[in-house]
């Protein structure tokens, strides 16, 4: 993090499979993120959220931050990075916490004593917690709403959203970024940041469903009251569907990819099988027809697929009945046409296209409001409440030091004798020893001075000499 006057400079950087973003933002003084540089790069290392190679990684890491460096004049160093994969999983866990006093207030440490106590359960060889996030809390039995803090009681009770992921895949992200020169700050899980920058608090608190469709995998964050209440990432996404049209359709890659983006539904019944796409041979050879029906029946046979795993998540959630908020599509994926219409039919659900205008200044390029970049805003956005959490702690921290230092400084007496003057006076000594004062001469008569001046005359040699 680099900070440019009071406001802290946040950089998120998302690692997907089909591209790697370095998003450079700052908050205004209106609370919106301002983007002040913005770098992309193919990502060629990466299969379903997981790194598979690291130097093909930290290539296209590089390369993304050095077009974000010439973009925003910032020099890049820390960033917060997002994790996927579908070896993430989650989990609900109680825990109780017994208060020292029952006439003693709740405090912020006490939450903390508690996430920590949730990072210390046993977990399968292999796995570490990424996120302890807390639900509902209670009191002597007694539920509480939104948080504890500043109440008294016995007993605190709560429960916890734990979400766990594979040890090795952070690790390799976390050496895919030191390796291209910069400190990770945070890791964070990217349905929840994509969620901070496509999600409004009605939503949350009414409850929503996100859908996060990206090019390896598809992530679902559910909420309801404002709280976090399932996540899931399903291994299906944008590519696969690339390499069904290019089976399908038996054209290239990069030719799938565009037959996708530029002429894709999910719905074949809002094609004709009279619209035909034409594209170009491979090497001289003839044009190729391709008819936007069956292309379409391609991409609404996997999204369907798609759907359903999503919806199973919802209805394992819990609270399919509760979502009055709805569906939330983002990422990339989500540009696709007629998706909302088919997100509908499948679910039941009232649905809609996320997009990360909320929270940006309104001068924000167009080309950054785009789905694909939602994780990358909502890594900034987490980032910058990590950073207002950590400076509030300071902030506390140094308040009750000095107020420590009030309570314990002995009282200085006013009055100060002429050693304790001479000493300030002098600050570059290491020690301050009291320099001993000459004891001063009883004042003689000026008859005797007299008469010793004259007998010191008399014994001068000098004089003496002078007299021969």
């Amino acid at each position: 993090m680099q900070t440019v006057k009071e406001n802290p400079i946040v950089v998120g950087l998302d690692i997907g499979t089909t591209k790697i973003a370095a998003i450079v933002g700052q908050q205004d003084q209106y609370g919106k993120i301002k983007i002040l540089g913005m770098g992309r790069a193919d990502s060629q290392g990466v299969a379903r959220g997981e790194v598979v190679n690291i130097e093909m990684t930290v290539s296209a890491i590089r390369e993304a931050v050095a077009i974000a460096e010439q973009q925003s004049g910032v020099e890049i160093k820390v960033v917060y990075v997002g994790i996927a994969g579908e070896h993430i999983s989650s989990k609900q866990n109680r825990d109780i916490y017994t208060l020292s006093d029952p006439e003693t207030e709740v405090s912020d440490t006490d939450i903390k004593a508690m996430i920590a106590n949730m990072h210390r359960l046993a977990l399968e060889p292999g796995e570490r917690i990424i996120h302890v996030l807390p639900q509902e809390f209670f009191i002597d039995s007694n539920p509480v709403a939104k948080t504890p803090i500043g109440m008294c009681g016995s007993r605190l009770e709560a429960n916890f959203h734990i979400i766990t992921g594979k040890v090795a895949a952070a690790q390799n992200i976390k050496k895919c970024v030191e390796r291209a020169g910069l400190q990770m700050s945070g890791l964070i899980l990217e349905p929840l940041a994509s969620s901070a920058s496509v999600l409004s608090e009605e939503e949350m608190e009414a409850g929503v469903c996100l859908v996060d469709i990206g090019g390896g995998t598809t992530d679902i964050a559910i909420f309801q009251d404002n709280i976090i209440r399932h996540t899931a990432v399903i291994p299906f996404a944008g590519n696969i569907i690339t390499e069904d049209i290019k089976t399908g359709c038996m054209v290239l890659k990069k030719q799938a990819e565009k037959l996708k983006v530029r002429f894709g539904s999910a719905l074949p019944q809002e094609t004709h099988d009279n619209e035909i796409i034409s594209i170009p041979g491979i090497n001289g050879r003839e044009r190729k027809e391709i008819s936007m029906h069956m292309l379409a029946k391609i991409i609404n046979a996997r999204m369907e697929e798609i759907i359903q795993q999503v919806y199973f998540e919802i209805r394992s959630s819990g609270y399919s009945n509760k979502l009055i908020g709805g569906v939330v599509i983002t990422g990339g994926g989500s540009q696709l046409k007629h998706l909302k219409q088919l997100v509908e039919y499948h679910t039941g659900l009232s649905a809609r296209v996320g997009y990360p205008t909320e929270y940006l200044a309104k001068d924000t390029k167009e080309e950054l409001k785009n789905p694909m970049y939602a994780t990358g805003m909502g890594l900034i956005i987490k980032g910058i409440e990590e950073v207002d959490e950590q400076l509030k702690s300071l902030n506390k921290l140094k308040a009750e030091t000095a107020a420590k230092v009030i309570i314990e400084t002995p009282r200085v007496e006013e009055k100060q004798t002429p050693t304790e003057v001479r000493e300030t006076q002098i600050p570059e000594y290491a020690e301050t020893v009291p320099t001993p004062q000459p004891a001063k001469k009883k004042k003689d008569s000026w008859v005797k001075g007299l008469l010793t001046n004259v007998k010191d005359w008399f014994e001068d040699e000098s004089v003496n000499k002078d007299f021969e």
